[in-house]
């Protein structure tokens, strides 16, 4: 079973630190979805930072979203 995201950062070099809500936290690189669908629009930098969480996932704006199994599955933790 997989927790919500309690909170997320943009990081540079397209990056987000994240902190689940069983207190995990960790570096989710995005670079690996930059060049798919519509994950491209993210490659705008002042975009990729307007990063949130909707329902316990990523978001950003335009709805393109990373669910959390995602980001525990591919985090680096801290």
């Amino acid at each position: 079973m997989y927790s919500d995201v309690k909170s997320v950062t943009a990081l540079p070099d397209y990056r987000i630190a994240i902190e689940i809500e069983d207190g995990r936290k960790g570096i989710f690189d995005v670079k690996p979805y930059l060049n798919k669908g519509v994950f491209q629009e993210l490659k705008d930098v002042n975009y990729f930072n307007q990063v949130g969480i909707l329902w316990g996932a990523v978001t950003w704006p335009h709805e393109q979203d990373i669910a959390p199994e995602t980001l525990l599955a591919e985090m680096r933790p801290l």
